[in-house]
């Protein structure tokens, strides 16, 4: 009986110590293409504390000259730990150099400095594209093996840089933001934080990158050129374990064209109301692995990247060998995202055992004319979603920056396919070889909506073993090649599908619930090959068949 009870006590010691979803079951296993084993961090026994280098806690003094001289003198001795003990710890940029372990302890609390003056304008990639931009609160480029382990919450100072918009909050909370300073937009419905900011944004036709004015004038628009909280650029072994990040300018988390790469045991926040104010953006990396995480941010939480047009095709580098494994997203734009800086490509990225609560968008993937880029072998699996206000898989090859969830005077844009048919070319982007299994959605919007281009159509998309239960069931638009394999569609409005100019079609194990009897709307002159099931077809009233298609176009 006694060692009965030392095996069950070493078993849920086991299970609550700790130990991460990779040390407890395999996270290669059932992986769906040749992954190799990431590369992990290993440091000296040498550790310091901030406190040996003059830190002082309190969140009254700056505390970057301590962090600079402790990361080079630890540096010199070949690494190691630098420790940030409990108490609040006020700083300007901090630089991680080769095999330094940032440790950040429980109680421990790192807050950036909100005077601009401290980040000095440096060149970076920034949404895909080379430019400049302020330097991020923590950075690393070109360095091996480094770490930001610990407890402890790290924060961005965001509410410094952010604009904010009316919609996106209360009446009193708009009163006391216009009352704390900065200026309005002049329609009166947008919030910045200063004059510089409103230049800035005045100074840019295209999302954060101001084309309206020289490389020269930069300076005059500074407050606006927010930057990402943690830049990591061509590094390699990196490991992000166990802080809170939280409050960032910009994107939370950016590694851009690094290799090795673990995240794992973080929570990652910003406020709902906050633009470009991403979880995770992993752009141009390969070989990660992302698992047991939280998101609740303002915008796409997990995100696969690979530069903008021409940026990024030059650049040349797809995002692949990803594993993502058990993250709870909450709000969010997308739960899981590719693009729609993908002109890099992004492959063999596997998404499993991940629950997404709340989020714009439950699987998104977003590109547009002029990308380029391919995208392939994306296998998604074990699945759970609830409330999600738009679609719970989600293909736009036409985006243009909008919010899947309109805003106050915002247009829908890029969520109606031209008809105009443009050649194919380098610009042209391609997504195919995309799998999802037991997927699971309930109180949603939408199930599923796939979007391709009339000169590149979605090629090779299978949904099977899942089911939804939404307002509307599924539409597929410039498609060639979708199979949904015993899929429940649980709908209560509108059509069970409608499907245009788009061929080799199975949806002939699909089980359409409703009230009203299923309608398969099959529309378009390039449509053909159309399965649906028996008890659809069988039933003259319950199948529409668009007027432009010959009925031996539909099987």
């Amino acid at each position: 009986m006694k060692k009965s009870l030392t095996i069950i006590g070493l078993v849920a010691a086991m299970m609550f110590s700790g130990q991460t979803y990779a040390q407890n079951l395999d996270i290669y296993k059932n992986i769906e293409f040749k992954m190799p084993q990431v590369a992990e961090t290993s440091f000296a026994a040498n550790t310091v504390s901030i406190t040996q280098y003059g830190g002082i806690s309190g969140g009254n003094v700056k505390n970057t000259e301590a962090f600079k001289k402790a990361i080079e003198d630890l540096s010199k001795k070949g690494g190691g730990k630098l420790i940030v003990p409990r108490g609040m710890w006020l700083t300007g940029p901090i630089e991680l150099k080769s095999n330094i372990n940032l440790h950040v302890e429980e109680g421990a609390f790192i807050i950036f400095s909100k005077d601009k003056a401290d980040y000095p304008l440096i060149d970076i990639s920034f949404e895909g594209l080379n430019t400049i931009r302020c330097q991020s609160p923590i950075s690393a480029k070109n360095a091996t093996n480094i770490a930001i382990t610990g407890k402890g919450v790290i924060d961005g100072s965001g509410d410094a840089w952010r604009a904010i918009k009316k919609s996106k909050v209360s009446e009193s909370e708009w009163k006391n933001i216009v009352k704390s300073g900065g200026l309005l937009s002049a329609d009166g419905k947008t919030w910045f934080p200063s004059e510089s900011y409103k230049k800035g944004f005045e100074s840019s036709s295209s999302f954060n990158v101001p084309d309206k004015i020289s490389k020269e004038e930069l300076t005059t628009v500074k407050d606006f050129l927010r930057p990402v909280m943690v830049s990591l650029v061509g590094c390699d072994k990196v490991l992000l374990d166990g802080p809170t990040f939280q409050n960032s300018p910009a994107w939370n988390l950016h590694p851009l064209m690094c290799t090795n790469i673990i995240l794992r045991n973080l929570t990652v926040r910003n406020p709902w109301f906050s633009q470009n104010g991403d979880g995770v953006d992993l752009e141009s990396c390969k070989n990660v692995l992302i698992y047991d995480n939280t998101f609740d941010v303002g915008d796409d939480a997990i995100c696969i990247k690979s530069g903008k047009d021409g940026d990024g095709r030059k650049r040349g580098m797809p995002t692949e060998n990803v594993i993502i494994k058990n993250n709870v997203v909450y709000h969010g734009h997308g739960g899981f995202v590719i693009g729609s800086e993908m002109s890099g490509g992004a492959r063999n990225i596997h998404v499993s055992d991940c629950t997404f609560i709340g989020t714009d968008i439950g699987l998104r993937f977003k590109t547009t004319r002029g990308r380029g880029g391919i995208v392939e072998n994306i296998y998604i699996k074990n699945i759970d979603m609830i409330n999600i206000p738009t679609q719970t898989i989600g293909f736009n090859m036409f985006y243009e920056g909008a919010s899947p969830v309109l805003e106050d005077g915002q247009k829908q844009e890029g969520n109606k396919a031209p008809e105009k048919v443009y050649p194919v070319t380098e610009e042209t982007p391609v997504f195919r070889n995309i799998f999802f299994k037991n997927i699971n959605a309930v109180n949603s919007d939408e199930a599923i909506t796939l979007f391709g281009l009339a000169e590149m159509n979605l090629k090779n998309i299978v949904i099977e073993d899942s089911q939804f239960d939404t307002r509307k069931a599924l539409t597929i638009v410039d498609a060639d090649g979708i199979q949904l394999k015993n899929v429940k569609l649980k709908y209560s409005e509108g059509t069970g599908a409608t499907i245009y100019n788009s061929k080799n079609i199975n949806l002939s194990t699909v089980k359409f619930e409703s009230a009203n009897k299923p309608v398969v709307k099959v529309l378009g002159s390039k449509t053909g090959s159309v399965l649906v099931p028996k008890e659809v077809t069988s039933d003259k009233n319950s199948f529409s068949i668009g007027k432009e298609v010959a009925k031996n176009a539909v099987k």
